[in-house]
Parts: C-alpha cells; sequence; structure tokens
C-alpha cells in the first residue's frame, strides 16, 4: 500500500514538473497552432499541388537568402515529389550556375546545373552570408526535422499515441506569420532584429520574408501569407524526408506481413501440438534407445611381441 502511494506522489510530481515546465516554455513564445497536413499520419500522402506552390515560393522569396544543399534537382521528379517531369527537372538545372574544376589548367570554372548536380548555395562560403545580414541564415534542407516545440504533459502523449509527428512544418508555419509591427511594452528588441511571437527570444534577425500578392498562383490558390506559410513548409518537409510515402507504404507491407506469419506459426503451433494437448492418453511412449559407451579411462598400449 505504501508503495502505490509512494508511485502516486511520484506521478503527480512529475505531472507538476511537466505543467511547469510548459508555463515557463509558453512565457518565452507561444505555442504554434496544429495544422491539418495531408501527409499526417501512417496513411498520409504529400499534396502534389502543395508542393509544386512550396517550391515557387522557395525559388522566388526564400532562395535569395537560404540553401537546400542536400536535394538534388533530379530528387523534383523523384515520385511523390513535386511532379516535374525528367526534362523539366533538366531545364530547370540548366538555369543554375554550378562551379566546377579544376579544369585541365587547374582552373575552376563554372558551368550550367545538371540532373546530379545539388542546389547551389546563394553565398560563396558562410562569412559572405555573415557580412550581409550579421548571421549565417540556416540551410533549409531537413530545417522541418530540426525545429520542433514542446506541447508539454500531456499533448506529448496523445501526439505519441495518434503518431503526430508534423511539430516541425507548424512550428515553421505559425514562424512564417508570427511577425507583428509593434512589440509589447514590456519587449525591448536590438538593433536589427524584428519580433515575433513563436520564435523563443521573440527576436529574430529575418525580416517578414512574405506578404499577400507576393508570389503568384496560377492554380487557384488563395495567394496570402497563411497559404504561403503552409505551402513552403510543406515543401520543406518533403526536402527533408521525400521518402516518406514509400516509407510509410514498406513499413505498412511489412506489418501485414508480421501478421499474417503471426498466425501462419500460431496455425503451425495448433497443428503440431494438437494430440498432445487433446488426447495425451493416446500417445504411445517411445522405448529408450540405448547406444553403446567408450570405455572411459586409459587404454593401455597393446605389447610388441618379442623378436
Amino acid at each position: 500500500m505504501k508503495r502505490h502511494r509512494r508511485l502516486a506522489v511520484a506521478f503527480a510530481f512529475a505531472g507538476f514538473l511537466c505543467g511547469f515546465a510548459t508555463a515557463v516554455s509558453a512565457q518565452e513564445a507561444d505555442a504554434p497552432p496544429r495544422q491539418h497536413w495531408s501527409f499526417w499520419g501512417p496513411f498520409g500522402i504529400y499534396d502534389q499541388g502543395q508542393l509544386q506552390r512550396g517550391f515557387k515560393i522557395y525559388r522566388e522569396v526564400c532562395s535569395n537568402c537560404h540553401s537546400l544543399k542536400l536535394l538534388a534537382f533530379r530528387n523534383l521528379a523523384d515520385p511523390g515529389g513535386p511532379g516535374l517531369t525528367t526534362a523539366q527537372a533538366q531545364a530547370l538545372a540548366a538555369e543554375y550556375k554550378v562551379q566546377d574544376g579544376p579544369n585541365d589548367q587547374g582552373e575552376m570554372f563554372e558551368r550550367s546545373g545538371r540532373l546530379a548536380d545539388h542546389f547551389p548555395s546563394p553565398f560563396p562560403n558562410e562569412q559572405a552570408g555573415r557580412a550581409r545580414f550579421n548571421a549565417v541564415p540556416p540551410d533549409l534542407s531537413v530545417i522541418a526535422k530540426a525545429r520542433g516545440y514542446e506541447r508539454g504533459f500531456p499533448f506529448w502523449l496523445l501526439d505519441m499515441l495518434t503518431q503526430y509527428q508534423e511539430h516541425g512544418v507548424d512550428y515553421i508555419t505559425a514562424l512564417l506569420q508570427g511577425y507583428e509591427e509593434t512589440p509589447p511594452a514590456d519587449v525591448s528588441l536590438p538593433p536589427g532584429t524584428f519580433y515575433n511571437k513563436y520564435f523563443p527570444p521573440h527576436a529574430i534577425v529575418m525580416p517578414p520574408p512574405l506578404s499577400d500578392q507576393r508570389v503568384e498562383y496560377t492554380d487557384g490558390a488563395p495567394m496570402t501569407v497563411e497559404q504561403y506559410a503552409k505551402d513552403i513548409a510543406a515543401f520543406l518537409m518533403w526536402a527533408a524526408e521525400p521518402h516518406l510515402e514509400q516509407r510509410k507504404r514498406v513499413g505498412l507491407q511489412v506489418f501485414i506481413f508480421l501478421i499474417v506469419l503471426a498466425g501462419l506459426l500460431y496455425l503451425t503451433k495448433k497443428k503440431i501440438w494438437h494430440q498432445v494437448e487433446l488426447h495425451p492418453e493416446e500417445l504411445t511412449p517411445r522405448a529408450p534407445t540405448e547406444h553403446p559407451r567408450a570405455a572411459v579411462g586409459w587404454v593401455e598400449a597393446p605389447e610388441e611381441p618379442n623378436r
């Protein structure tokens, strides 16, 4: 009884700590609202139209400052991606200039991009990016998996049970919409920073990158900051995990295979042990078999005959 009381007190104290930590984090930054994504859950898939819109935003807005160095042009034509054909991806790659070399003279040179090339960085090195923005713009290749936020108890338990893993894209969507022109009275911003209620320190160097009607859509989607933020977040999620659909499909196949295998093993066990479980008296015991054993001990060598 005392042991159960101690466990109850321990769980209550742990819940209090989780709630306290959540309250402290809430004071630091607002919790991003949870969004509805087409790729959520074990059966979710990417929305191809949304990926195409997000890629357009990256090309026209984000690529001016942020790199995407882990993504190759050929990935745009992979199944489950934005849906570009190989010819379209090749034509897109040719629009970029990629540094290559050295040539026969030992010099570096620029050439048109190829399908196997990765997206080039907007800056030749980190020092150039820091000199322009006073900070190095992060690479966006895996930003959707690297960023996130704590939901606190018991929400993290619900996320685990429902397999919700889209905290990174929720955070990116909220961050792009979290800029406010007038910060609260008790917040002082360093020079050259902007107030963002979803950014933990609230002071962010990146200016608001999106505005209404900045990127033109041709599929009838609303051209608002809210839609822009969702589309670029979905595209960055695909960039971080381009084989998500294949992974889910293979996982489902393995899960079905294990269920069938478990059923076959159970039926095999029932078949083999059927007589033993139901009619043990009908089983005839088998007589033990005796096998000759070798003598144990020293074996004396035969005496040699006298010559």
